[in-house]
């Protein structure tokens, strides 16, 4: 007997050592394991909701000044109010998901709860990152159209800031800000989401595998 049918012989003998998991025991570790993602899902998004609102709340005076005095201010509050509304309202998907997951008790239901899991959770990403994409436009492109007010509001004039080609520095800024922000978000959603999004996929096909 040479060495490779001796190395087979040893692993067929510590596979049969091995403790051999029934279909129910490995649905339940995969339905645990699917309930703790989603739960995460869920309390990361009120952290994230958290995180935003504190933004605003501690948002400079001058910044609010600005905002009122370009007349944007009352708008900018009712935009943020919907936005933090719609955000709930994915959130309070999120709880569902997960209660749901977490009475789930045959695998193709739990497969659907996945998959649905996964799709709240990509809309989730797409709306923030839409929101923010269109709202910064739309504001920027009222600001451009209003570009002497604002190098008034901002009294650009007593710090000696020329206006010639003040309205065109200050888009290309805006882009550039936009940009790296939209970065940071997609990086954030990336690393945080995409993680538990991936490991929800792994049941999946563990689930699959099951139901062949």
């Amino acid at each position: 007997m040479d060495d490779l049918d001796l190395l087979k012989e040893k692993w067929q003998s510590r596979e049969q050592e091995l403790p051999t998991l029934s279909y129910t025991e490995i649905y339940k570790m995969l339905l645990k394991k699917s309930s703790s993602i989603v739960k995460w899902i869920f309390i990361i998004s009120i952290l994230e909701l958290l995180f935003w609102v504190g933004l605003v709340l501690i948002m400079p005076e001058s910044q609010m000044q600005l905002l009122d005095d370009m007349g944007i201010k009352q708008l900018s509050l009712w935009s943020n109010v919907i936005h933090f509304a719609i955000v709930f309202v994915f959130i309070y998907f999120f709880y569902k998901n997960y209660r749901a997951i977490q009475v789930t008790d045959s695998t193709k239901t739990l497969m659907y709860n996945i998959l649905k899991t996964r799709k709240t959770v990509r809309y989730f990403v797409y709306y923030n990152i839409g929101m923010f994409i269109v709202s910064s436009i739309m504001v920027n492109i009222y600001f451009y159209l209003n570009i002497d007010k604002l190098y008034e509001v901002m009294g650009l004039a007593a710090q000696g800031v020329p206006k010639d080609n003040f309205g065109i520095t200050f888009i290309v800024l805006q882009i550039i800000f936009g940009l790296v922000v939209v970065g940071l978000l997609l990086l954030f959603y990336w690393l945080i989401y995409g993680i538990l999004l991936r490991r929800l996929k792994q049941n999946y096909r563990e689930l699959r595998k099951m139901e062949v």
